[in-house]
């Protein structure tokens, strides 16, 4: 039996590949990872058993720069998203054995009609159990407030149409407030990002409950706005998940969403309140908002200008006639109420100059018992007046030694110290 080294048993493999399948095939499988190097497009293919969801099968694709760089543009215009983790794809491959490297299979064209088909299976699955659970029109039962002027925006920091979008509010005439909860726009990380946005502005909603009595606390939002805009519209696959549908679904507080592409509507548009295509038509809603409220305050207050005039006019013609009737009547109640008048006026004064003969008695009685009472009467027949601290020293217990003692005579007084 003849010994082979290793790169001699590889050599006849790849041969032997090379002799035997010598054609292109066509391979449906999934993406466990898919990058991007020098140009190239590496992935990792893997087919999942039907019931257990067990990997059943594994390889290694490969796609060269000079195939890439044609075949990744269509795709993405195609499927509006771009090649990854998870996607459901169908490449057409050949078989490629390396004596340093292993085997890989070479991907030649890939369908995204396939893809696509996949992707809308799964909308519609996700569709279907928003129905079921009774989630999908949740949103649109929510009321939009009429003064929706405080607004939660969950969008890139960096992004064009956010910049837009505030810019356009800015420039209105009404005094709108937006306050931005960042998250990341495209890519894996959509779903998991704008979730934990919609975690921090549903918090500071709770906290806002709470002190609804604290005139120093910010005011809870009117409405979120969800918003893209500007950049290609390629992965845009984030937008599309159950866990991001039911929670926007969910959400108490109505949900706009300006996500700027022209394809089909995203599950996450669906669920939304209000689905816009743009940023900035997403500000030129709400702006349209206040100005519907606006003329209709400007309505109401035409109203009630018009039916407090008209009504100022029915009673200005109804104090006409009254005062016609008032004058002959007048004459009748004037000539009894001076009568009336005068009788009063008679016995206020008998009675006024009687109380104040009275107080004048009583003062008197009350002036003679306070002369009497007066300690300088006493000091006059020889008494003194004892102070201790200012008060009248009663009894000797209240003095400590060396306290000051103030002794008061008719004409002086004396400072003694006690021991």
């Amino acid at each position: 039996m003849t010994t082979l080294s290793l790169y001699e048993l590889n050599s006849l493999v790849r041969q032997t590949i090379e002799d035997t399948m010598d054609n292109e095939y066509w391979v449906d499988a999934e993406l466990s990872e898919c990058r991007e190097s020098r140009g190239h497009c590496y992935m990792e293919l893997i087919q999942k058993d039907e019931f257990s969801n067990t990997p059943v099968a594994r390889a290694s694709a490969k796609c060269w720069k000079n195939t890439w760089v044609m075949l990744q543009p269509h795709f993405e215009r195609v499927t509006g998203q771009q090649l990854h983790a998870g996607l459901k794809v169908r490449l057409k491959v050949y078989a490629q054995f390396h004596e340093a490297y292993g085997f890989s299979w070479i991907v030649t064209d890939i369908d995204p009609n396939f893809t696509m088909g996949d992707m809308a299976r799964k909308r519609q699955e996700i569709i279907r159990k928003l129905h079921e659970e009774g989630v999908f029109d949740l949103q649109k039962e929510l009321s939009l407030s009429p003064f929706c002027l405080n607004i939660a925006v969950i969008s890139s920091a960096t992004a064009a149409g956010y910049g837009d979008f505030v810019n356009q509010l800015a420039d209105s005439p009404f005094n709108f407030q937006t306050r931005l909860f960042p998250a990341i726009m495209q890519g894996e990380q959509v779903e998991k990002s704008i979730i934990t946005a919609l975690e921090q502005i549903y918090a500071e909603s709770s906290d806002h409950s709470e002190h609804t009595n604290d005139p120093g606390f910010p005011s809870f939002f009117d409405c979120v706005v969800i918003i893209r805009g500007g950049g290609a519209t390629a992965d845009l696959s984030g937008f599309d998940t159950l866990a991001l549908a039911e929670n926007v679904a969910q959400f108490p507080i109505p949900i706009i969403t300006g996500i700027g592409h022209d394809r089909d509507e995203s599950i996450l548009d669906m669920v939304s309140h209000t689905r816009v295509k743009t940023p900035t038509a997403a500000a030129q809603f709400l702006i349209s908002n206040i100005e519907k409220t606006q003329k209709q305050l400007e309505h109401c207050e035409e109203r009630i200008v018009h039916f407090m005039q008209n009504k100022m006019e029915i009673e200005q013609l109804r104090l006409e006639r009254l005062s016609e009737r008032i004058s002959p009547l007048f004459s009748l109640v004037k000539t009894k109420q001076e009568a009336l008048l005068d009788r009063y006026y008679q016995s206020i004064t008998s009675s006024v100059l009687r109380n104040i003969e009275k107080a004048r008695h009583q003062l008197n009685i009350l002036e003679q018992k306070a002369n009497a009472l007066d300690p300088t009467l006493l000091l006059k027949r020889g008494y003194s007046i004892t102070l201790h601290n200012g008060r009248l020293l009663r009894d000797p217990s209240q003095v400590k030694a060396n306290d000051e003692i103030e002794t008061r005579l008719e004409k002086g007084t004396i400072i003694s110290i006690a021991k």
